[in-house]
């Protein structure tokens, strides 16, 4: 590749950096969002109508913003823990993958691995393929030795047993950030709906404090501003505001109850 992922540098380094989750499905939607100056986008692809057509397009619009002076940087979000769909999203131009349900070391180093072109017993799985838009279509001829080096994995912690297992996730090599996913953790602690309860903010505090021991970045979701500022607080560092259905939708609610209010 011919540029750096300034995303997971970012999160080698433990520098503070802020994004948002894309769930509409609109490349339109990417584009706009990426020119409202966050440092990456995550194209959902587990809950959200995403395929991998529309992913590959997202990433286009992104790129297209960022070539306009935009700084927003794409993540993608996969359905599963598979291969075979992480290998058809790096092979759209996706260097940095979230991993849902990452509940054991083994699942971790699985991701890991569905990362990487297999190269020196590195573990690698990935397919190798230089005709891709990663490559540059066959143009960019050091795309595949150094596609391994950009690869960035992000894990996410949502479940009671991913918290049991955290520190040993954290130790691997490659598990660049640990991303606690609050609303499935809550569930899995029987709170389903709560993430306010102490039992799930005590798992979110042992998940930052395994990250730390390991050195290792963590991520979350907040629902405004001010709950991201209480997680920057608390050592995290990768952090989502919200999605662009949620501004959507606040926005609009928001100017309708102003617009209801004045003719009152």
């Amino acid at each position: 590749m011919k540029n750096p992922n300034p995303t997971r540098n970012a999160l080698l380094a433990l520098e503070p950096t802020e994004g948002c989750w894309l769930t509409l499905g609109s490349p339109a939607v990417a584009e706009a969002i990426a020119h409202c100056g966050f440092d990456w986008l995550v194209v959902d692809m587990e809950h959200a109508p995403n395929d991998v057509a529309g992913l590959a397009a997202q990433l286009q619009a992104i790129d297209a913003a960022r070539a306009h002076g935009a700084g927003a940087h794409p993540v993608v979000r996969v359905t599963v823990n598979d291969p075979a769909l992480v290998k058809r999203a790096m092979d759209c131009g996706a260097r940095t993958i979230i991993f849902p349900n990452v509940d054991t070391a083994e699942d971790a180093r699985g991701a890991i691995a569905s990362m990487r072109f297999p190269f020196e017993a590195n573990g690698g799985v990935r397919g190798v393929a230089g005709l891709v838009r990663a490559g540059t279509y066959g143009q960019d001829p050091g795309y595949v030795k150094s596609a391994n080096a950009q690869a960035c994995a992000i894990l996410q912690i949502e479940s009671a047993t991913a918290v049991r297992n955290v520190e040993a996730i954290a130790a691997l090599p490659g598990a660049d950030c640990l991303f606690i996913g609050t609303a499935d953790l809550a569930a899995s602690l029987g709170r389903l709906g709560d993430m306010a309860h102490p039992e799930v903010y005590e798992a979110v505090v042992r998940v930052i404090e395994a990250g730390k021991a390991a050195g290792k970045a963590i991520g979350i979701f907040a629902n405004d501003a001010d709950e991201a500022a209480r997680y920057r607080k608390l050592g995290v560092h990768f952090i989502a505001l919200h999605s662009d259905v949620a501004w959507l939708a606040r926005g609009a609610r928001q100017a309708h109850a102003q617009f209801e209010a004045g003719c009152r």
